[in-house]
């Protein structure tokens, strides 16, 4: 099949979620940076209600996390307490959503690989990959929707567009960018991205890892083996393309910048529209005691500080840290008790709603 057009989706997302923000809030005006931060924050205690079962009926055990000591004492920051945070990994597969600094739910999906992208809605639902399928549950852990990758692909970033569409990635042969109506079940865009095979099944887990959609209505696509980033227009026509080792991640940040991690040269950088470097983390940037063993993803906070998440250099270092824009570290997660590697982090008290476009700077 080849690509079909969004050209209406971004405005049709618009007016789904400016109907569900008028369900929240009978007051809802356009000034709704306030009242979108409460929106996801106002679902957590649906999280740790009474009914919510300790294992859903999809639910699998996931391994357990090896006995590991305290968090070394003096990190920078509140630990667990630093944000409320839906947080995963991908050799951990257990969503976790923390509140108060402690685990207030978790959605276990098995042995196993993995979980590399996830979203809490503002209507309480959970969004996230697990690398054989992209399914959405409710806080008492239903399952109200599920794709499975057919035989052969494989699943690893997804975004919500609005509460009724999900964009994601099909790794395959060849590889497809895809956007599903939940609702209706049907495929509103299906279109055939390169890929460095189109017969190796080997290649297959290396394509995409992380896929977003701009307010712009444009895709920002890292080819994690193909070793360049790409942002397309509607019509997938190329605005820019970059080359990076390992793109794990590229986030359009308010500003109209591009936030991208580098996986093995453990960097994280944001460039200008033209592809101007105008800010960039590394190893060397930060005190060796809070090295992190890799980077995987990266968000920007609205008071301009980033957080990086990290396997942790095998559980032995930290899972997240925060800079500033000045690159002094403010937060180290070390916790292996409570958390096992951190493939990314949604902060759950930012404002603006995770499922409009341009909102979220993950």
């Amino acid at each position: 099949m080849g690509h079909m057009k969004l050209d209406s989706l971004h405005d049709s997302c618009v007016l789904s979620v400016l109907a569900a923000l008028c369900m929240c809030s009978p007051a809802f005006s356009q000034k709704t940076s306030a009242a979108a931060n409460s929106s996801v924050m106002r679902q957590l205690p649906r999280f740790s209600a009474s009914s919510v079962p300790a294992m859903g009926p999809g639910e699998l055990q996931a391994p357990t996390l090896e006995p590991a000591p305290p968090a070394p004492a003096g990190l920078p920051g509140h630990g667990l307490s630093q944000h409320p945070m839906l947080v995963f990994g991908e050799s951990y597969n257990k969503l976790l959503i923390v509140n108060h600094g402690r685990v207030v739910w978790s959605y276990s999906t098995g042995p196993g690989l993995e979980h590399d992208d996830a979203w809490l809605l503002s209507n309480g639902n959970v969004l996230f990959t697990r690398m054989q399928y992209v399914a959405e549950v409710t806080p008492d852990k239903k399952v109200v929707w599920r794709y499975d990758a057919p035989d052969g692909t494989e699943i690893h970033g997804c975004q919500p567009i609005g509460l009724d569409k999900v964009l994601f990635i099909l790794n395959g042969l060849p590889p497809k960018l895809m956007v599903v109506n939940i609702r209706s079940k049907k495929t509103v865009v299906e279109h055939a991205l390169p890929a460095a095979s189109t017969t190796d099944r080997g290649v297959v887990h290396g394509e995409f890892r992380h896929v977003r959609y701009t307010a712009e209505g444009h895709y920002l696509v890292p080819f994690f083996s193909m070793a360049r980033v790409v942002e397309y227009d509607k019509d997938f026509h190329e605005v820019w393309t970059l080359d990076v080792p390992r793109p794990w991640s590229a986030v359009r940040l308010k500003n109209g910048n591009t936030l991208i991690t580098d996986e093995p040269d453990v960097r994280t950088f944001e460039i200008t529209p033209d592809k101007k470097v105008v800010w960039e983390l590394t190893k060397k940037d930060i005190p060796e005691k809070y090295w992190y063993g890799n980077t995987q993803t990266a968000t920007r906070l609205a008071n301009g500080n980033t957080i990086i998440c990290s396997r942790g250099g095998d559980h032995r270092g930290p899972q997240m840290v925060e800079v500033t824009a000045d690159k002094k570290v403010v937060w180290v997660l070390q916790d292996w008790q409570h958390v096992g590697p951190v493939t990314a982090v949604q902060v759950l008290d930012e404002p603006g709603l995770p499922e409009r476009p341009g909102d979220a700077q993950r």
